[in-house]
């Protein structure tokens, strides 16, 4: 039997898993990464992750390659960075509850109701399907993401009749699909989708919070069943992003528009480069 360095085997000749990745994070002999190291590693990739979600999306481009230095495989560390992620993303949505709003003419209410049936649908995908085609698609997205969001931000204002309602839904439909199918890059899309609708800044912000704790809610929901998920690892990396999670979603209130508006770009230009590096 083959086993990851995080401790969960499969077997060559039938692709089972066992559970024993659930009784280890790491063994002192990954990669030459202890368990004391691979603890604080989890820890610290959970607070920078959520603060990262909570100012401007894509926290799981840090939790992913910490997941990953600690053994896991791609998809077993997408799933469990799902499940991980989830509790900082309701800190955050909680603490900036009171700005969460209508994005155009669509109420937040059937945005979230619209969210949870695409992160169901998004994560029952990834179940089914490989996701290597998916992978390829990932850069392009984040790039045409991050500049749909500087145009709005820094170029002439979108009026809301630019993004009707019905293309409003089918747009964030679609986000949250794929925010349940992978994850990396939701805060982008949706930034970009509501300041298209004329959406403030700051108000986006807290809508994409809000939201994206619901299609990841509704994916981690899925994952927690399907057994897959590395549960030792997802509770240290889930207790470091609520710590992260609820200080980025108070700096966001104290950060001015400008400088909001510049680090989205610049993470997102970031993030686009590394995807593309790894290929």
């Amino acid at each position: 039997m083959a086993r990851n360095r995080l401790g969960h085997g499969q077997d060559a000749s039938s692709g089972k898993h066992d559970n024993a990745g659930n009784r280890h994070i790491c063994r002192a002999s990954c990669g030459g990464t202890g368990l004391t190291d691979s603890i604080w590693l989890l820890v610290l990739a959970g607070v920078w992750a959520g603060a990262q979600n909570a100012l401007a999306g894509g926290g799981s481009f840090v939790t992913l390659p910490a997941l990953m230095i600690t053994g896991l495989d791609a998809r077993v560390a997408n799933i469990t960075s799902t499940v991980a992620m989830f509790p900082g993303q309701v800190t955050t949505a909680l603490a900036n509850w009171r700005m969460v709003g209508a994005v155009g003419n669509v109420p937040f209410r059937i945005l979230l109701l619209i969210s949870l049936a695409g992160g169901i649908a998004g994560a029952i995908l990834l179940l089914l399907t490989p996701s290597d085609i998916f992978r390829v698609m990932l850069p392009w997205l984040v790039l045409s993401a991050t500049l749909l969001f500087a145009r709005g931000a820094f170029g002439r204002r979108v009026e809301v009749r630019g993004l009707n309602p019905l293309r409003a839904k089918i747009g964030q439909f679609f986000v949250a699909i794929y925010g349940g199918y992978f994850g990396g890059g939701i805060g982008f899309l949706m930034l970009a989708l509501f300041t298209m609708a004329g959406t403030a800044v700051k108000e986006a912000q807290a809508n994409k919070n809000a939201l994206a704790a619901v299609m990841n809610g509704a994916g981690a929901l899925v994952f927690a069943l399907s057994g897959e998920a590395n549960w030792r690892a997802a509770l240290i990396l889930g207790a470091g992003s609520m710590a992260g999670g609820y200080l980025g979603a108070h700096l966001i209130r104290h950060v001015p528009d400008k400088v909001l508006k510049g680090s989205v770009v610049a993470i997102g230009l970031a993030l686009t480069i590394g995807l593309f590096w790894r290929g």
